[in-house]
């Protein structure tokens, strides 16, 4: 079992790494902070985002760490310890929608544009970044790299960004200049999210609940499983499923799908035509009805009755949305046949990671049988570890 911990992120360590990029030879860098931000695990509502419907992701204990000052000349100066090769200069003037290097350096960079077009005055600046969130495993990577910046530049430069317009700023970085086509919750978990607690977001007006999600204290837990294999937003099927649901709201002439009410779903599916667009619209509609469900249960303190709607979940993103993977599915399938309480897909999904809800006595079964049934399939190692609620981005020093 692979197990990716939190790094200790002390800001003298942070110091050490940075001070081994100095920009020129001989020239000192000062570090005028250290920032971090999260990936996030989404414990039910997907695809829902950008259908204006409902999610309830949680953010995790691993988070992408910038170290950063501002600079006077212009130049955006960009270095990751994790990605091989030196640092990348850009400057900030010419920065703009498909003129980047591309990489990861985009997501940075299409932050700083995207903070520039809304009028935010902001500079050059040096930026390290180091990170525990597991890439291409459907945990945000992308949304922390983009949230770090976001908050490091909003510090430096004195913005004063509200943490719900940063996002917006950060999900339309993620759309117009890396050209990913992803919905507003992974960057809002990253921004808002706090220790101990699943987000309630309203993608449509933005409203948040925090509800306390205690796993722990009832004897649960929530466990990530990595499957290894790496997905790409930005690639074509993600973007086929949200024209497909585009389609399906325009013909039945309502703003989004979020506005199809689940009592009256039938009725809706009866006229559409394409198969395809009515077996999206279906999950959309279910998605959204499973997560007042699971909110409905954890209020009610029902909290392990919440595993078979999450395995519901599965079958439809499976079935309906067709985004699951053959390595996704044998870990729900191996979970439930070990005794777990419920397991889906979560993420974007081609890919990624699936959780898993199991009694804390029952983990080491669970485990055990997950990573014996890849072995036996041929499959890489799987990673696995324990999903506990953190805190969202915030300034380390």
């Amino acid at each position: 079992m692979g197990l990716c911990p939190r790094a200790p992120w002390a800001p003298r360590a942070a110091w050490a790494r940075w001070a081994r990029w100095a920009p020129r030879e001989g020239e000192r860098v000062v570090s005028e902070g250290v920032w971090a931000a999260p990936g996030r695990v989404n414990l039910i509502g997907e695809h829902t985002d950008y259908n204006d419907g409902f999610v309830m992701p949680f953010a995790l204990p691993h988070t992408t760490v910038a170290t950063a000052s501002r600079r006077d000349d212009g130049v955006l100066r960009l270095h990751s310890a994790d990605v091989p090769g030196g640092a990348v200069e850009l400057r900030v003037d010419d920065l703009a929608p498909a003129r980047g290097p591309g990489g990861w350096t985009d997501y940075p960079a299409g932050v700083v544009w995207s903070l520039r077009e809304a009028g935010h005055a902001v500079g050059g600046a040096d930026l390290h970044y180091e990170s525990t969130v597991p890439t291409g495993a459907g945990l945000s990577s992308s949304a922390a790299l983009e949230v770090v910046t976001a908050l490091a530049l909003s510090d430096l430069y004195e913005l004063g960004l509200e943490r719900r317009w940063m996002a917006r700023l950060c999900r339309r970085a993620e759309n117009v200049y890396v050209g990913a086509p992803t919905g507003i919750m992974d960057q809002t978990a990253s921004a808002c999210c706090t220790a101990g607690h699943v987000l309630y977001l309203d993608t449509r007006d933005l409203s948040q609940r925090q509800i306390p999600f205690d796993l722990a204290a009832l004897g649960l837990e929530l466990l990530v499983v990595d499957t290894r294999v790496e997905h790409a937003h930005s690639e074509g099927e993600y973007g086929k499923r949200r024209a497909g649901c585009e389609a399906g709201a325009a013909a039945l002439g309502v703003p989004a799908l979020r506005d199809v009410p689940y009592a009256a779903l039938g009725e809706a599916l009866s006229r559409l035509d394409d198969p395809e667009v009515r077996a999206l619209v279906r999950h959309i509609v279910t998605e959204n009805h499973r997560v007042e469900r699971v909110i409905a249960l954890l209020e009610a303190a029902e909290v392990r009755a919440i595993g078979p709607v999450l395995t519901e979940g599965h079958a439809s993103l499976r079935d309906d949305f067709r985004i699951s993977c053959p390595e996704l599915d044998l870990v729900v399938d191996t979970a439930l046949s070990a005794g777990a309480l419920g397991a889906r897909m979560t993420g974007g999904g081609f890919g990624g990671s699936a959780i898993v809800l199991t009694e804390r006595s029952t983990t080491p079964t669970v485990t055990k049988s997950i990573v014996s049934s890849f072995a036996s399939a041929g499959h890489k190692e799987p990673r696995i570890f324990s999903a506990i609620p953190s805190e969202g981005a915030s300034r380390v020093s």
